[in-house]
């Protein structure tokens, strides 16, 4: 931490961007760098813990109940023997030709690989795994299967678990004895390196061995071409033990082909040196030696001949070894990547489509990045009232967390209750420092428990030229606060020159400090716009964010008395912030992505409580901390040790009660392509990033970010006509002058189905005349096509109200239009219903406004109420069964409603149902049985379904998560984790399905 011997310049000595270190197998230890989880809430586990039962493997992660549809495993290591390394073929589904693994999947410890296991109910459904090494018996040598690491509960293959890896296939049946006809089968054999022929897979289990091993029929080989013949897009096989060249796949094999035996699983170093024989193996193509027959042939050879064909069948060993391992390294080198998070998803449409070429990889399992989180607000509390609980849901789980604050907030000096303010003289650098103690003291309680734990103030020089009071919390250094005392407005309406709304418009030159008594900060200093500017440019690259957390800096005017529905100083604040992270964004080479939250203020208290009464009861006891309610001298300062100011009303106007975000709640920037691949867009350093994954086994390419800068949080997409992808969100520019200040809606389109190129964004404008009118306030847009294949778009303008654009046939745009409703709040959604007809929501104070058309290609109908209840802000909708349906929040609880809408005969509205959750609250996404939004906690909580729990992941993120349908069986779901890195899962769309554990896409964020 930064002391009076570190320079401010050289940084806290924790550094947020330091990666953690990557779990290695075969026991991956938990990630050093994830938090422990919140109280009551267990902490993060390598796998399990992440989704619940699944199938880890080098590749991604296979819900429990999709492995049925795998091909065969490699039998588990017993005792505590070394994996060997895995030079090696995938098996592919349905025992057919699989895709080799990535090449980051090869290394780890001893040349480890990084696979895992199949839980027991889903081995049934598997083709035949080798059997069980007991022991500690030595490892096959490097051209053999390689299997993934030891599990604690690894057993038998009929035990609670077996292993699931892409892993080179043996093509060894089982012993002579076990592939007699009528015999009893023995478990499956490990067998060293050589030609493997295929075998069809029969998709149940066999019976158990004399030991208890289940037994099933031999794999096919896996080679690169999914497809076979007769069937497209289905594996076919190979002709038996020929050897395979690492470009297409040759002829298949002919019905009846026999299936050699494998040898008993010694890992096959032993029998070699002691000069035993193996058993018959098929040498060359078309050859079918039994392993009765092949005994039978060597002994009655005898002596010489014998050890002649011992001999010869020992040399032409060797050359097949050397052959499948140079087939196995190529093919593996040459599909590297293939597979991530897939084993759920190869089930959908494997058997209809062949793999794509892959262009990059999923980084292993691993647990997420922790970031680092910078708040900037413009008044000490601030951060409690409007950023809580997301603040102490990072504190909680140990991000790293520093909050800057623009103004020492005196107002006017007195420090008192109501009915002593009258008779208490005012003293604003006193106040000042009230308010700082009351801050310090509320993050102390909030990160460790107790308010008084010490903090370490210093004063340190700042980018534009002044200073700044840095408060480093001794028990807790990656808390930190920065104070840049400057002067308040001290009005929340009326324009006062002196102040960041005057700095901003250029109405004053330079902003003066109010300096903190008590601060160590003892020189006054004043800024002009660009100075400020400047010192938080420095501040960011001080601490290098991953999410910056700021005040709406559009937030409105009341329609009646035009006043902003915000203090001044929020969202100039607010405007400071993204001109500085314009800067920042622009000049900083070395540097994490970032994204951005910004957060509702005054206005929270005219909109429906978002919080469950624990989570408000838990805001408002930390304001009670900030307002000093106990009087008690625990800070030793005689400025007093809180904001008595707040102490008759610590809950504000209903403040304490509620949280919302005023940006970035849509939940459609995930989706799917018409050949499987994922599509992912978010805004990070002010610019679009996209993630792309093609097609269903595709690897994930990005963040890659779009050209041009300016873009606010939120992206909403569609699919045009014809496949093409449309991305819309809005654009602020800041211009040279205040005045020019202006936040647009802007569109790119794909320039081509499946294409990673897009167009340059275009402007649709603003339905707002002048900034001035309304502060800019409009809302993301909502986009959909109707039946008719009609574009349109919605969003909410400043006078509450909502207005939309529509797309012509000829590919122009028609005007604004006007399309009414009154006390509109939020971003309006958008969706289709069975018969094509576009349908447009809109959240109130009350209840839900709707629109539709009576029939695609219509004009949007009039503003009809829907007679639902009130609910939190953001809405989502999804056309499904004949209608659109609706997902939202009970206020006050954090439950997860939903209601079928349809609109024969007009807006109705049928069956409201309330779904439960995990408290928690913001937007909610749905897609196939797939429910999920966040929780209390701040983590993803996920419904998978009618009477099944909601689960809990440890993923905490940023915005709003969202989910597609990938093909017509599988469900896609993503978030932006608060390390601005993308974590993807899927499930199966189908009953009892779970959510494979998260995978985060690409490198960890510590440089772009």
């Amino acid at each position: 931490m930064p002391d009076g011997s570190q320079p401010w310049l050289s940084g806290p000595t924790w550094d947020p961007s330091t990666p953690a270190p990557a779990p290695q197998p075969p026991a991956p230890p938990v990630d050093p760098s994830w938090p422990p989880a919140p109280p009551g809430h267990p902490a993060p586990q390598h796998g399990a813990a992440w989704g619940g039962p699944a199938v880890p493997s080098a590749h991604g992660w296979i819900p429990e109940q999709a492995a049925r549809h795998f091909a065969p495993p490699h039998g588990p290591h017993g005792g505590g023997q070394t994996p060997p390394p895995a030079h090696a073929w995938a098996p592919g589904p349905d025992g057919a030709q699989g895709v080799p693994p990535h090449a980051d999947a090869w290394g780890g410890p001893d040349g480890a690989p990084a696979h895992g296991w199949v839980p027991q109910q889903a081995a049934g459904h598997f083709a035949p795994p080798h059997g069980p090494h007991e022991g500690s018996q030595t490892p096959p040598p490097a051209h053999a299967w390689a299997p993934g690491p030891v599990p604690p509960q690894a057993g038998p293959w009929d035990g609670t678990a077996v292993p699931s890896h892409p892993a080179h296939l043996p093509g060894g049946a089982a012993s002579d004895a076990a592939s007699a006809p009528g015999s009893a089968e023995a478990p499956w054999q490990h067998a060293p390196g050589g030609p493997h022929a295929p075998a069809p897979h029969t998709g149940a289990p066999g019976p158990r061995g004399a030991d208890g091993h289940r037994t099933v029929p031999a794999p096919r080989r896996p080679d690169h071409d999914v497809r076979g013949p007769g069937r497209p897009g289905v594996p076919g096989t190979e002709a038996p033990g020929a050897a395979q060249p690492s470009g297409p796949v040759g002829p298949a094999a002919p019905a009846g082909s026999a299936v050699p035996p494998a040898r008993r699983g010694d890992g096959g170093r032993g029998s070699r040196r002691q000069g035993a024989a193996e058993p018959g193996r098929a040498r060359a193509a078309g050859r079918t030696d039994a392993a009765g027959p092949a005994r039978a042939r060597t002994a009655r050879g005898g002596g010489q001949a014998a050890a002649r064909s011992r001999r010869s069948e020992e040399g032409r060993q060797r050359r097949w070894g050397r052959v499948v391992k140079a087939v196995g390294f190529c093919a593996s080198v040459t599909a590297a990547g293939m597979l991530l998070l897939r084993g759920n998803e190869a089930v959908a449409a494997l058997a209809a489509r062949p793999a794509p070429t892959p262009r990059a990889t999923v980084a292993p399992v691993e647990a997420p990045d922790p970031g680092s989180v910078v708040q900037i607000v413009a008044h000490p509390d601030d951060d409690l009232y409007f950023m809580n609980p997301d603040l102490r849901y990072s504190l909680l789980t140990g991000h790293p967390v520093t909050t800057v604050y623009l103004t020492s907030g005196e107002a006017d000096g007195v420090n008192a209750v109501e009915a002593k303010q009258a008779t208490t003289p005012p003293n604003k650098p006193a106040y000042a420092e009230a308010r700082q103690n009351g801050i310090r003291a509320a993050y102390a309680q909030m990160a460790t428990g107790d308010r008084t734990s010490a903090w370490k103030r210093t004063a340190v020089p700042t980018k534009g030229g002044g200073q700044a009071e840095l408060d480093v919390l001794v028990a807790k250094p990656q808390v930190q606060l920065v104070w840049l005392q400057l002067r308040e407005a001290g009005s929340v309406y009326d324009y006062a020159p002196d102040s960041l709304h005057g700095l901003w418009d250029d109405k004053v030159p330079r902003l003066e400090s109010m300096l903190a008594s008590g601060s160590p900060v003892k020189q006054r200093f004043s800024y002009g716009r660009e100075q400020l500017v400047r010192t938080l440019v420095g501040l960011l690259e001080q601490y290098r964010p991953t999410t910056v957390r700021s005040q709406d800096p559009t937030p409105g005017r009341f329609p009646d008395t035009k006043r902003y529905t915000d203090h001044q100083d929020h969202f100039y604040g607010a405007r400071f912030v993204q001109a500085a992270l314009a800067a920042y964004a622009k000049d900083a080479k070395d540097r994490p992505h970032f994204a951005v939250q910004n957060y509702l203020g005054y206005f929270n208290g005219s909109l429906p409580s978002a919080l469950d009464p624990a989570e408000a009861k838990e805001k408002l006891d930390i304001l009670g901390v900030y307002a000093w309610l106990d009087k008690q001298n625990h800070c030793g300062s005689t400025a007093g040790c809180g904001d008595l100011k707040v102490a008759d009303h610590p809950e504000g106007n209903h403040w304490t009660s509620t949280v919302n975000y005023a940006r970035g709640t849509g939940t459609s920037w995930l989706t799917s392509d018409q050949a499987y691949g994922l599509w992912a867009f978010k805004v990070l350093d002010g610019q679009v990033a996209v993630w792309h994954r093609a097609g269903l086994l595709g690897g994930w390419s990005g963040p890659r970010l779009l050209p041009g800068t300016g873009m606010d949080p939120g992206i909403s997409t569609v699919t045009l006509p014809g496949g093409r992808i449309a991305a819309f969100g809005t654009r602020t520019s800041l211009g040279a002058r205040a005045a020019d200040y202006r936040r647009e809606v802007v569109y790119a389109v794909q320039k081509a189905p499946g294409s990673e190129e897009f167009g340059e964004w275009q402007s649709l404008g603003t339905p707002e005349a002048a900034d001035e009118n309304w502060t800019s306030d409009i809302s993301g847009p909502a986009v959909s096509v109707d039946g008719g294949g009609q574009l349109a778009l919605y969003v909410r303008d400043g006078a509450s109200t909502l207005r939309g654009r529509v797309q012509q046939a000829n590919g122009s745009w028609g005007p604004w239009e006007q399309y009414g409703g009154t006390d509109l709040h939020g971003t309006p959604v958008t969706a289709t219903d069975g018969a094509g007809r576009r349908m447009v929501f809109a959240s109130t104070t009350k209840t839900v406004t709707g629109w539709a058309q009576p029939q695609p290609g219509a004009p949007l109908g009039r503003a009809t109420a829907t007679g639902l209840p009130d609910t939190t802000l953001p809405l989502t909708a999804e056309g499904r069964e004949g209608g659109v349906r609706l997902w939202f929040r009970k206020p006050g609880s954090g439950n997860v409603r939903t209601a079928l809408v349809t609109a024969d005969g007009g807006l109705k509205v049928n069956h409201l149902t309330d779904l439960g959750g995990l408290q928690g609250f913001g937007s909610v996404t749905a897609s196939g049985h797939v429910l999920a939004g966040r929780t209390a906690g701040g983590q993803l909580g996920s419904d998978l379904g009618p009477s099944r729990p909601w689960a809990r992941s440890e993923l905490m993120f940023v915005g709003a998560p969202s989910s597609t349908m990938t093909g017509r069986t599988m469900v896609s779901l993503a978030v932006l984790g608060l390390d601005a890195r993308l974590y993807v899962t899927s499930s199966a769309d189908e009953a009892n399905a779970r959510l494979a554990p998260w995978q985060p896409v690409g490198p960890r964020n510590t440089a772009p």
